[in-house]
């Protein structure tokens, strides 16, 4: 089961966002904006507390984005996985045997028809769409490229992470900490019988 059934993958954009995900019931979370010298230290830390960090390696200050620091990323730091847009990161990551996930932003048809074209050429493992707020194209690249969703980008309400999921996505990434909040108390919450 993807992300062992997490549908909601908290995004850290600072350090204290960061330790409130490792702190968190999640099991999977994604670090956005780092620095090169904290990566290892962070990662070690999320994996003592049984952890698993998606690492936007384009965000990764100090450290130029190409396949050579995608094979470092690979081989030092070893996250669970790898977030890009660019197409040497993914293929790297799944050479490597670390998740692959694609980064599209789909601003208009140009950029859409665009998007398939690398999707065809690097197959990765998962596809993030964004912005992650229009349920029937999340519908439509799922159906058309046979790739896992995660949709991200600009969704702010439960209600638009429940449209993306129910278009779709297999999850739905958020720095909203009231929508991570909201979704990790309810995956928390013992199950009622009835």
């Amino acid at each position: 089961m993807p992300f062992e059934g997490q549908s909601m993958l908290p995004a850290a954009k600072s350090m204290k966002q960061f330790e409130a995900i490792i702190d968190g019931p999640y099991t999977y979370g994604v670090l956005l904006d780092t620095h090169i010298a904290q990566l290892e230290s962070l990662l070690d830390e999320a994996r003592r507390r049984s952890k698993k960090i998606l690492l936007h390696a384009d965000l990764v200050q100090g450290l130029k984005n190409d396949e050579y620091a995608a094979e470092y990323l690979c081989q030092h730091i070893r996250p669970a996985g790898l977030i890009s847009t660019r197409a040497t990161v993914i293929q790297k990551a799944k050479q490597k045997g670390i998740t692959a996930i694609q980064r599209v932003f789909l601003l208009d048809t140009n950029a859409l028809e665009k998007s398939y074209q690398l999707l065809a050429k690097t197959q990765p493992d998962y596809i993030e769409v964004l912005p992650g707020v229009i349920p029937h194209i999340i519908t439509e690249v799922a159906e058309r490229t046979g790739i896992p969703i995660i949709a991200g980008g600009l969704i702010r309400s439960a209600k638009e992470v429940e449209l993306a999921l129910q278009a779709g996505a297999t999850a739905v990434t958020t720095s909203n900490f009231d929508l991570i909040r909201h979704f990790g108390e309810s995956l928390t919450e013992p199950k009622q019988e009835h």
